[in-house]
């Protein structure tokens, strides 16, 4: 009787062995399939980004952040402030910034500038980068899931 009771529950914690590293491997899977963008379960998410700045390098960092997230299924807008309205037509030799805005909203991605931003550079929007508002920007950050800023 012993034995048979020693055996049911040697079985009963392979059994559970079993089920918990079933668990953790489509775990590290599912967690796997986010990194490598071919997560199909986070199309919901929706994300904000704002840019304040014409530094190349981290305006260059902002705009492919928005284009791998849009790559991974999440719907993306990006709204630019104070001197990140210098985006438009940002280039260098290494952080060519319009080359990445471009490229964002070629993929349908969102881009809206503060239109009292533009002004005070005597600047105006344009086709791939629409003049807007704050009103326009305090709705994307009720929209968005998460924001992030640059």
């Amino acid at each position: 009787m012993k034995r048979k009771k020693t055996l049911a529950t040697i079985l009963g914690l392979f059994i559970l062995l079993v089920a918990v590293t079933n668990t953790t491997y489509a775990q590290c899977s599912d967690q796997s399939k986010q990194e490598n963008g071919n997560n199909t379960n986070i199309s919901a998410m929706k994300i904000g980004v704002i840019i304040e700045t014409k530094d190349y390098e981290k305006a260059w960092n902002a705009f492919r952040f928005a284009i791998v997230a849009k790559n991974q299924g999440y719907e993306v807008k990006v709204f630019l402030m104070g001197e990140g309205v210098e985006c438009v037509g940002l280039t260098h030799d290494k952080y060519n910034v319009d080359e990445k805005l471009n490229e964002f909203v070629d993929m349908g991605g969102t881009v809206l500038a503060c239109g009292t931003c533009l002004r005070s550079r005597n600047m105006n929007g344009t086709e791939a980068c629409p003049m807007s508002n704050m009103v326009t920007c305090v709705e994307m950050v009720a929209w968005a899931d998460k924001m992030v800023t640059f």
